[in-house]
């Protein structure tokens, strides 16, 4: 996970002389742990992000004391420390105090879960979700982070907010193939962004999870500029693709709603 050079103009410039080499290998390691449920083994981390494999141990072996993270059948996942952080940091934030009525209307108006996700650090942050009355329910808890090119709002977040660098943020890494319909070819995902940017919503056609279709769209702060993404997710069975009209309208017109509690006050156009 290589880092880019700061430029001139890069406020964060000044920091940088201040970074704590193996500080900044730990945070990069929690945030790939987030990445999957199944925990990585300490090769895989040291492999992955390109760390010596002693200071991969050493820095796990510092976590684990601290309860960062857990070992569990030789693979590391996030830690028990971490829930209480993120719950403590989730319940600050104003953008998901202000969605949480907005995801229980939608929910109830299209009886499947629905999300709010934020865009960090080249992933989607799940922050809320609102559960499907459903018994089946199919949905990442607040606190995943989701890849950009197969989840719903990750494709939000690749139109809306990373144009200008879509290319450098594909490249970081392999794009995985989830399931048979995951988009990894980088023209094919473009011209699928190109569509989302046009539509004003996203899909994901059963590219995260087979048998599950997603769906999202932006949400716009004051300024103008999206700073989240609101999402349902649903088994293909109750969100078959004669539906999609009708649920893009009802995200929008809710993704519209968490915009003007935040002080926007364009309005995007419904779906087609």
């Amino acid at each position: 996970m290589k880092r880019p050079r700061p430029t001139p103009e890069d406020p964060s410039q000044s920091l940088e002389r201040y970074v704590i080499p193996n500080l900044r290998n730990a945070c990069d390691i929690m945030k790939l742990l987030g990445t999957s449920a199944d925990g990585f083994k300490a090769a895989d981390i040291a492999r992955t992000l390109k760390i010596p494999v002693t200071t991969t141990l050493r820095i796990m072996a510092t976590l684990q004391l601290e309860g960062y993270v857990r070992k569990v059948e030789g693979r590391f996942e996030l830690g028990p420390v971490l829930i209480h952080l993120g719950n403590a940091s989730l319940a600050g934030t104003e953008i998901r105090t202000a969605a949480l009525p907005v995801l229980q209307q939608l929910t109830a108006a299209t009886v499947e879960t629905s999300h709010l996700a934020i865009p960090c650090d080249d992933r989607a942050l799940i922050v809320a979700v609102q559960d499907s009355p459903h018994p089946l329910r199919a949905a990442s808890r607040p606190g995943y982070l989701a890849e950009l090119h197969c989840s719903s709002t990750g494709k939000i977040f690749l139109a809306f907010v990373h144009a200008h660098r879509f290319s450098e943020v594909l490249g970081k890494s392999a794009l995985g193939r989830r399931t048979a319909q995951t988009l990894t070819v980088p023209a094919e995902i473009k011209r699928e962004i190109e569509l989302t940017r046009k539509r004003g919503y996203s899909l994901d056609n059963e590219e995260y999870h087979p048998g599950v279709r997603c769906l999202a769209a932006p949400v716009f702060s004051s300024d103008g500029t999206v700073v989240a993404a609101i999402g349902i997710t649903a088994a293909t069975v109750r969100f078959p693709k004669e539906r999609i009209p009708e649920i893009a309208s009802m995200v929008i017109n809710a993704a519209n709603e968490l915009g003007r509690s935040l002080g926007y006050t364009g309005r995007q156009n419904s779906a087609a």
